[in-house]
């Protein structure tokens, strides 16, 4: 089974788990990390993830994952928190995020730039509007590699 239909299913898999919680499925990676497998599972909710509900996650996904044994290599299982900073990714990450400090690194240099910080003033079908340095700009998503929060310094 390749990587993609990997993500799906434990996608499939834990929008049923969660289905009637306050936990939000943020995403679903399988990655090779040195000579390991990871699939990796970030969960949120309002409040806030803890120790406890990334466990509760984990015990329940590793039943289903072991019931069903789709992946056939040895891979580690992690279930956390995507953390603060985390890559916005759905039309509700991306609202939740407008008017806030966004760090946009791209696929390749925009105007001698790798990468830009400012404030998210808008997402379309085809690109994002941010203010960096009271300039508004619009970046096609086609060029951005990630994007995700920033974090201000003091």
């Amino acid at each position: 089974m390749n990587k993609k239909s990997i993500e799906e299913t434990v996608t499939d898999i834990v929008n049923n788990i969660i289905k009637s919680t306050d936990y939000e499925l943020v995403d679903v990676e399988y990655v090779k990390e040195g000579p390991f497998k990871y699939l990796k599972v970030y969960i949120n909710k309002e409040e806030g993830i803890t120790v406890d509900d990334c466990a509760d996650i984990s015990r329940a996904l590793n039943k289903k994952l072991d019931d069903i044994d789709f992946i056939k290599e040895q891979y580690f299982l992690e279930v956390s928190s995507p953390g603060v900073e985390r890559p916005l990714k759905t039309e509700a990450d991306f609202a939740k995020n407008l008017d806030k400090l966004v760090e946009v690194k791209f696929y390749k240099p925009i105007d001698g730039k790798k990468m830009v910080t400012g404030i998210l003033l808008e997402k379309t079908e085809t690109a994002v509007v941010i203010n960096a340095e009271n300039e508004k700009i619009s970046i096609d998503l086609k060029d951005i590699s990630k994007i995700n929060r920033a974090i201000e310094d003091f």
